[in-house]
């Protein structure tokens, strides 16, 4: 089965400084980031309900919790993929989707950056092919002098440019996501959204890849939104993190502070054994997860 593609650069020219989707003018006082979700999904006899609301300029997001408790369905509403029945999803103070005002937003036209968890790579195209495949379509299937550029220089700046004519089947796990990160960034979207992005990664490469998003992010300056449960990506990563538990927004803690302010009416588990940084088990004793060191 071919990977699902997220991004198309074909919706707004692009412009020195902004995204190729453009940006609505924020009002004073509005988040950069503003999720309203609601949307229940049947799979046989289990019914999951998601009423998931968050607000926030923090540059990185982080969405933590255990698998099934709506981390995933949440980020596939505001790429688009999935449709929620009611609620809102604004980025910038652009509105993708509002079922009151009847606007939802085609995936496409969303101006949203995925990283896929598994990096849905086309293991029939070259790395330079999968980078670029954002900028073409089935009418325009060649690269602008411009966008080729473009695509040149990110495959330099991630470390790419000598495996530019492989395919994916040949590249290290570390290798394909840079590919897929910079498949990501190459039409300069207005949030990036990352699906556990270091899952797929053994141990040892995990924190090297967590420096390089860092500096990712510092050099682009594309608000993150991105899920995991690994407390290490929050620590690494994460200016904020949203505790999802059972479709819900439990928590939510101001990673750099090390403070959090109860959303839902559920505590978290308690904790053992401080960490040896102060705020690194503050940050841990917030989230709900067990201290070491």
């Amino acid at each position: 089965m071919a990977p699902t593609h997220v991004t198309s650069c074909t919706a707004l020219p692009p412009r020195r400084g902004r995204s190729r989707f453009g940006t609505a003018r924020r009002r004073l006082g509005d988040p950069m980031i503003d999720i309203d979700l609601n949307t229940s999904v049947t799979d046989g006899t289990r019914h999951f309900a998601l009423a998931v609301r968050f607000a926030t300029d923090a540059p990185v997001v982080a969405l933590y919790g255990p698998s099934g408790a709506g981390k995933s369905l949440t980020l596939q509403s505001i790429a688009g993929l999935l449709r929620p029945t009611a609620g809102h999803v604004r980025i910038g103070g652009r509105t993708l989707y509002d079922a009151n005002l009847g606007i939802d937003l085609p995936t496409a036209e969303r101006g949203v950056g995925y990283l896929f968890q598994n990096y849905a790579l086309f293991p029939h195209l070259s790395v330079r092919d999968n980078v670029a495949f954002g900028m073409t379509n089935w009418w325009r299937r060649r690269l602008s002098p411009g966008d080729a550029a473009r695509v040149d220089g990110l495959l330099e700046n991630f470390g790419l440019s000598a495996l530019a004519h492989s395919r994916p089947a040949a590249l290290s796990g570390g290798q394909q996501q840079r590919v897929a990160l910079a498949r990501a960034l190459v039409c300069e979207p207005a949030v990036l959204l990352l699906d556990e992005p270091f899952a797929a990664l053994n141990p040892m490469l995990r924190q090297e890849l967590r420096s390089e998003l860092a500096q990712v992010r510092a050099r682009w300056q594309t608000p993150i939104v991105m899920i995991t449960h690994d407390i290490d990506d929050v620590l690494a990563l994460a200016d904020v993190a949203f505790v999802i538990e059972h479709g819900q927004v439990a928590r939510e803690v101001d990673v750099r502070r090390g403070v959090g302010r109860e959303i839902a009416q559920r505590l978290l588990p308690g904790l053992v054994a401080a960490p040896a940084s102060a705020s690194e088990r503050s940050v841990r004793a917030l989230l709900g997860v067990p201290a070491h060191g």
